[in-house]
């Protein structure tokens, strides 16, 4: 998608000048990022590259609302960050960005139905409803047919798509998803990644992060982190 058309829609993720310093001003000051201008639309599926220690995961957290900015500013779906206190910030995360790991971050004992509708409990939806949503969810990604298993029961392709319905049961329009490929063999990632894609063409907004240039490949666009500095990467 070119970049005038993307910002022609309105910008779910804005950062100015986004900084963010560890431990400052002692021996220990880690300099994490500096300076991030970003601007993601609706329906854009961004990728997020960088080595260890670049700062991508530290843009993540900031961007996903665990962490705060030193500098700079971040507008989330509209909404300054800034100004919110803890219990504002944690319900702008609940009713707005969805979390995939690499981990899947299933809990063992419950089913995949549970495990998905687990996010409506704290939003005190009735738990007729929180079923019937989450079986919904399920079907999106493909696993109608597997609400009742455990995720022992299931396979690594199986899991991810149950942690992205899960990510998906409060329809919040960004999907940070952190390296959600990287416990898959190379033919279930790429079905997950096919699954991104539709749900970009649904009004998603998908933001991968990953070191892997062949998944970051995938994306819309794709931006390098290095030294704390993100700059966009040009497609050959």
């Amino acid at each position: 998608m070119s970049a005038t058309v993307a910002a022609a829609r309105p910008a779910v993720i804005e950062t100015r000048a986004l900084g963010k310093v560890y431990s400052p001003g002692t021996q220990a000051e880690v300099v994490a990022l500096r300076g991030v201008d970003l601007r993601i639309a609706r329906g854009d599926f961004v990728a997020i590259m960088g080595p260890s220690g670049s700062g991508k995961s530290t843009l993540m957290n900031l961007v996903g609302c665990l962490d705060t900015a030193s500098s700079g500013s971040y507008e989330c779906d509209g909404i300054d960050v800034s100004t919110l206190d803890a219990e504002e910030l944690a319900t702008l995360r609940r009713d707005k960005i969805g979390f995939v790991f690499q981990g899947f971050n299933l809990l063992p004992r419950m089913s995949a139905v549970d495990n998905v509708a687990m996010p409506l409990g704290y939003a005190r939806v009735p738990v007729a409803e929180r079923h019937e949503r989450a079986r919904q969810a399920l079907a999106a990604v493909g696993l109608a047919e597997r609400g009742g298993h455990l995720p022992s029961e299931l396979s690594g392709g199986q899991q991810q798509r149950v942690a992205i319905a899960r990510a998906l049961i409060n329809q919040p329009p960004i999907l940070l998803a952190d390296e959600p490929t990287g416990a898959l063999d190379s033919k279930t990632g790429e079905e997950i990644l096919a699954l991104f894609k539709r749900l970009r063409d649904a009004d998603h907004t998908v933001v991968l992060i990953t070191h892997d240039p062949e998944v970051a490949a995938h994306a819309d666009r794709t931006y390098v982190m290095h030294d704390g500095e993100l700059h966009e990467q040009e497609r050959t």
